[in-house]
Formats: structure tokens, C-alpha cells, sequence
């Protein structure tokens, strides 16, 4: 059994989402740990939570009850606030949130490169299924093709671009404006470019995990030393917080402007972060406006219905596929044992044949013999296979496991 269980931006109220990410290793290594699945992904981004787990059974309560004692919240608010998605419904949930589809901004294109991670991270940590690994590289297929086949990412724009967008009614020419960029992860590259299609050239980078100078020197930005801080976050007009981090990085203490000649106070402040990278406690600050992403979400742009139907269809059919295939792989069993026990009998025909006395045949007849049995076997076959295959796409595996007890007094479970 295939369980999702999502919170994000619309169903879960934001503090609880903070939590939720802020919690992400400490949850993803209690499931690790856990014996009530097979195998666990977790996807922790800016506007969502989610995992999704294989196993023999309905656990999303004790699933639950686990996150909520992890995460230190009660486990009412969670249920309150949680999406379930089962088998085909957990599939097409996955493979709509990789397209960009479920972001607070439709049609993102990070979104693909997190589930990437996710999935990746699942591997290294050795908690990936062959279902799981399956099912995540189908999600990255579809997330393709939806990128190829719709203009939904074109007219979706990104929450870095929306967030610049917003701000542009402060911001007279890009040009002049400078720019601290704190975190060097997957959004940083997203904003850099974003504020260069702009125009804007004076940025720098601050990094809290000292990555700075590498970051700086790829893409040829400035390096903020970290005993500098302070002054470059008095000098810039706009800072762009997009690290990753459990606590704020920056408070009410870093933000207060520097007194002498040069201090800058008209300044504005974008946080990417998820958890918060920057305390809201901040906006009390004058001349200073903070935009978050729970602001940013909520200017989120209505897509254009064409290009999003087009999407969700793609979307649903793959999803379709996708679960019509794995129920298809139940009927394996099946056709082994169907497979091995009609092999078995030609086996013991061909040998008979080969023996060449009693009653065998002509040892210059053999060849002709053996090959006329297995193109008769390969016929014989080829029926009874194709409808237990089609059998199973229809989730009726067991309907094909109770033909071959009943007509052959074989189980399936007891061969191979």
C-alpha cells in the first residue's frame, strides 16, 4: 500500500507548517526507525510537508502519532490539518505536486528539483522500495512532460519571481539597488538569476554555513565576511533570505541600523525560508517592510485554465498508467507459476524426444520435435498470459491467483 500524508499551504495554517519543516530530520530519522512501513520519502519545502511511505497497511494514525510527538504538537492539530492520499490517489497527488501544480504558485519549476532531492535523499539514507523508486522517477518523468507539452511553467511564475515582483513598487531601477543574498542552496541560484534578468548588478552573498566565497566566486557575486555582517545588512536596500535553517538568522538585533554616516534604515526584506529565516518581529523596525511567504502566497497568480487543464490531464493520465502497471506486477507470481509448471512438462517431453528409443523419436527428428513443442508451448501461452495480465491492471490479480489453483492446483505463493 502506497499512504501520502500532506500538509501544505492551504490546509495547514503557517506556524504549524514552520514547525512541521523545522522538525524535518528529527521526523525523517524516527522513520527510519520505525517499523511501520517498508520504506519512507520525505518532502519538506517551503509551502509543504509531506511523506510518503509504503506499507502492508493503513498506518497514517500511527504515522500521526509519531509526527506530533516528534514535532512536539498535539496530535489533534494534526489530523486537523493533514491530507491522506491512498495507492492511485497518492500517485496522482505526487505527480500533480513535482508539476508545479499544488504550489502556492502554480506552475513553479523548483518544485521538481525538491522532489529530486527527496528522492535522492531517500536512496543515500536507504529507506527507498522499489515502489517508491518507481514511483518518484514516474513523478519526474511526468514533471517533464508537462513541462514540454504546456506552457503552465511560462505563465506560472516561481515564488522567487512573484516575490521580486512584489517588491518591484519599491525598487525605481534595479540597477541601483543592492542586494544581500543570505544562503547559498536551491533558491539562491533561482533568485540570482531573477534579479539579474532584472538588471540588478551591486549583489552579494552572505552564506551561515560558510559558503560564501565558493558561491561567490561561481557566480560571480560579492562575498560577505561573516564579521561584516552587520555593515552589509545596514548598506543593502533589499536582503533576500533563503537558507535553510531551524531558527531565524536574522533578528531584530542584526537589523537595527548602524549609527554614523552611511547607515541605511528604507530597507526591504524578502524571506524565502522555510522555517522562517528572518523573526517577524522585525517589521516593528521602521522604515522597514518585510515580505514572507505566507504574504507572497497569498498574491499568488490564478494560472491560465488552458494551459493548467492541459496539465492536470497529463497528470491524471500518467497517474492512470502508473497505478494500471503496478497492479500488473501483482500478477507476477501468477505467471511464474503458470510459466514454471507448463515449462516442466515440456521439459519432460523434450526429454522423452531426446532419448531417441522406446518411445522417443528419431535421433535426426529431435531438433524438429523440440522446436515444434516450444512455438506450441509459446501459443499455448501467450492467451492465458495476456488475460491474467489485464486481469491485473484491473486490480483483479486475485481473480487470476484463484484460475490457476482452480484449474492447475497450483498457488502462486508456492513457486518461484
Amino acid at each position: 500500500m502506497l499512504l501520502c500524508l500532506s500538509f501544505d499551504h492551504r490546509g495547514c495554517s503557517f506556524p504549524l507548517l514552520e514547525r512541521l519543516t523545522g522538525r524535518t530530520d528529527e521526523i525523517t530519522a524516527v522513520l527510519c526507525d520505525s517499523p511501520l512501513t517498508d520504506g519512507a520519502v520525505v518532502l519538506s519545502t517551503c509551502n509543504r510537508f509531506e511523506i510518503y511511505v509504503q506499507a502492508t497497511h493503513d498506518v497514517s494514525d500511527s504515522l500521526l502519532e509519531l509526527i506530533a510527538e516528534t514535532a512536539g504538537v498535539p496530535a489533534s492539530s494534526l489530523t486537523n490539518a493533514v491530507d491522506v492520499e491512498v495507492d492511485r490517489r497518492a500517485t496522482e497527488h505526487l505527480f500533480s505536486v513535482a508539476s508545479g501544480l499544488k504550489s502556492a504558485v502554480v506552475g513553479e519549476e523548483e518544485i521538481a528539483g525538491q522532489v529530486r532531492r527527496a528522492h535522492a535523499e531517500a536512496v543515500e539514507r536507504g529507506t527507498i522500495t522499489d515502489g517508491l523508486e518507481r514511483l518518484f522517477q514516474a513523478a519526474t518523468r511526468t514533471s517533464r512532460t508537462v513541462k514540454h507539452r504546456t506552457e503552465i511553467h511560462s505563465q506560472g511564475r516561481s515564488l522567487v519571481r512573484l516575490a521580486l515582483r512584489l517588491a518591484e513598487h519599491r525598487v525605481t531601477s534595479w540597477a541601483d539597488v543592492r542586494v544581500l543574498l543570505i544562503g547559498t542552496g536551491a533558491y539562491a541560484g533561482a533568485t540570482v538569476a531573477a534579479l539579474r534578468s532584472r538588471g540588478a548588478e551591486l549583489i552579494s552573498v552572505h552564506s551561515p554555513s560558510g559558503r560564501a566565497a565558493a558561491y561567490a566566486e561561481s557566480h560571480e557575486l560579492t562575498a560577505v565576511d561573516p564579521a561584516k555582517l552587520h555593515e552589509a545588512l545596514d548598506a543593502a536596500d533589499v536582503i533576500i533570505a533563503c537558507s535553510r535553517t531551524e531558527e531565524p538568522i536574522l533578528t531584530e538585533a542584526h537589523l537595527v541600523p548602524m549609527s554614523g554616516e552611511g547607515s541605511r534604515s528604507q530597507r526591504l526584506l524578502i524571506d524565502l525560508g522555510m522555517p522562517r529565516n528572518i523573526d517577524p518581529a522585525v517589521a516593528r523596525i521602521d522604515g522597514l517592510e518585510l515580505l514572507d511567504l505566507e504574504t507572497i502566497a497569498k498574491h499568488a497568480p490564478v494560472t491560465e485554465l488552458g494551459a493548467e487543464h492541459e496539465a492536470l490531464e497529463i497528470v491524471h493520465d500518467a497517474a492512470v498508467e502508473f497505478s494500471a502497471s503496478r497492479a500488473e506486477r501483482d500478477t507476477l507470481p501468477v505467471l511464474l507459476a503458470l510459466r514454471t509448471h507448463v515449462n516442466e512438462i515440456l521439459e519432460e517431453e523434450l526429454c522423452r524426444a531426446r532419448r531417441g528409443d522406446g518411445d522417443g523419436v528419431a535421433e535426426s527428428a529431435a531438433p524438429q520435435v523440440e522446436a515444434a513443442l516450444r512455438r506450441l508451448t509459446g501459443r499455448l501461452l501467450h492467451a492465458p498470459t495476456t488475460r491474467i495480465r489485464s486481469l491485473g491492471r484491473e486490480g483483479r490479480a486475485s481473480e487470476a491467483s484463484e484460475a490457476l489453483e482452480a484449474l492447475f492446483g497450483l498457488a502462486a505463493s508456492d513457486r518461484g
